[in-house]
């Protein structure tokens, strides 16, 4: 197979950001907020009151999870709004719904919008890893 080592080199070249991105999904309190983030945009309030992760502490995940350019924010007078910047973040979120939060016997409701189709330079990378998280029936 002469394509292997092709295939090899891509994935060598992909995995520290992967495991970058795992990383970040690995903190309770980060990916509790991604998940809240990717059903709506939310304020950071709306974040402290819905999810009870205090001020100090959310804003430090926030920010954390802004330079690692999973969220991406906008400002409205004086509130901040996050929601999700990164479309393969937010199929990974889904899948990770599917496989957690869903009971086997519910029908298809998703909370979580699946990733929509990117267009760009990233586009077939994260064309792939939406294939990757896709869920055959």
């Amino acid at each position: 197979m002469t394509s292997e080592p092709k295939n090899l080199e891509q994935l060598k070249q992909v995995v520290p950001e992967a495991a970058e991105l795992l990383r970040q999904l690995s903190n309770p309190n980060r990916l509790l907020l991604l998940c809240h983030i990717a059903g709506q945009e939310c304020s950071v309030g709306e974040l402290e009151h819905e999810l009870g992760i205090k001020q100090p502490g959310l804003s430090q995940q926030l920010a954390e999870l802004r330079q690692a350019g999973l969220v991406k924010t906008r400002r409205q007078s004086r509130s901040i709004y996050y929601s999700i910047a990164d479309e393969r973040t937010q199929g990974i979120l889904a899948m990770l719904w599917m496989t957690f939060c869903q009971p086997q016997s519910a029908a298809m409701t998703f909370p979580i919008p699946p990733a929509s189709s990117p267009t760009g330079p990233t586009a077939n990378r994260a064309a792939g890893a939406a294939n990757f998280a896709r869920v055959i029936s």
